[in-house]
């Protein structure tokens, strides 16, 4: 089966491609598009995470539910949207807790985290594709499988990686994660329905830097331009 992932992870996940949850998984995408349903993000987008963080380049991850279901606003990374896209409800909240966590954090005119990605954050949502218009259309089809197996194998061959868990869905992934040689922050998810509830004031941002610091790691340069 070919895909088209960064090369790196292409080696680490390869035995996944041909395993049957896979197949039937891109049997079920064919389909989506033969019956003339628009899935997000386009195809070239849906590896994006992995293709602009290397495995070997990880220092933190960031665990998304599924992607933007709107037009124009997904494109592979967990809680970005493209420029010229109006920036949604969670995404300002990780702003604002940004701008009260790091005082020169200037908060940004666009939703476009890119950045972050190459620095080394792994922005991965647990699915991979959606229907538009339809949140969690894509849930239960294999994207699961694929990405908790992306987080096993960094658990497994990685040390000292920044986990950053932002509510239950997220935090579920806890046991795939190897503690005693990597990093856990939990807290309530940044959707205006929880953020007042242990997202703001989780300063997840410089804690995660300071870890990265005292193990002699170049930190995340959080801003966003």
């Amino acid at each position: 089966m070919s895909v088209q992932i960064e090369e790196s992870w292409k080696e680490v996940l390869e035995g996944e491609f041909e395993k049957e949850y896979m197949h039937n998984l891109k049997a079920f995408l064919q389909k989506e598009k033969q019956e003339g349903k628009v899935v997000f993000p386009p195809g070239n987008m849906i590896f994006n995470a992995f293709n602009h963080t290397p495995f070997g380049k990880v220092k933190v991850v960031i665990l998304g539910q599924d992607p933007y279901h709107g037009q124009g606003q997904a494109h592979g990374l967990s809680f970005s949207v493209q420029k010229g896209v109006t920036i949604p409800p969670s995404l300002r909240s990780i702003y604002k807790e940004l701008k009260n966590d790091i005082e020169t954090f200037t908060i940004p005119s666009h939703g476009e985290l890119t950045k972050w990605a190459d620095e080394g954050v792994l922005m991965l949502n647990a699915t991979l594709t959606v229907r538009k218009g339809e949140p969690a259309s894509h849930h239960n089809k294999g994207w699961e499988r694929f990405t908790d197996e992306a987080i096993r194998q960094l658990s497994e061959k990685r040390k000292g990686l920044v986990f950053l868990l932002w509510g239950k869905n997220a935090q579920a992934k806890i046991p795939l994660i190897d503690d005693s040689k990597h990093f856990v922050l939990k807290a309530a998810h940044p959707s205006p329905y929880s953020a007042d509830h242990g997202f703001f004031g989780c300063r997840h941002f410089s804690k995660t830097n300071k870890l990265l610091k005292d193990q002699g790691l170049e930190e995340i340069d959080w801003q966003i331009v």
